[in-house]
C-alpha cells in the first residue's frame, strides 16, 4: 500500500471470496493462499471464477497461488498463471 497499489485483503465474489488482490496501473493479481493442502490453489481461484469481477478493468490479470508448509514455517510451493482479457 505504501507503493500507491490498492490492496484487498478478503476481497468478496459472489462466490466466496479472493484471499488477496493487489491492483497496480496497468495488472491485476489474484492472490490465493493454502497451508498444508493438496489442492492447488490456482484450481480454487479458476473453478470459483474468482477473476472475473475483473474482467471488465482493461487490465493484465494474473492469479498466484502459494501453499505453505506449517511444519517447515515456509513457503512449499506456488505458481501463477495469466488470465487472457
Amino acid at each position: 500500500m505504501a507503493l500507491g497499489f490498492e490492496v484487498i485483503p478478503e476481497d468478496i465474489t459472489n462466490r466466496g471470496r479472493i484471499d488477496l488482490t493487489l491492483k497496480t496501473r496497468d495488472r491485476i493479481w489474484i492472490i490465493e493462499f493454502k497451508v498444508d493442502a493438496d489442492e492447488s490453489p490456482i484450481k480454487q481461484i479458476k473453478e470459483k471464477g474468482y477473476f472475473e469481477k475483473y474482467l471488465g478493468e482493461n487490465r493484465e490479470i494474473f492469479i498466484v497461488g502459494i501453499n505453505f508448509d506449517s511444519h517447515e514455517k515456509n513457503i512449499k510451493n506456488y505458481e501463477f498463471e495469466t488470465i487472457v482479457n
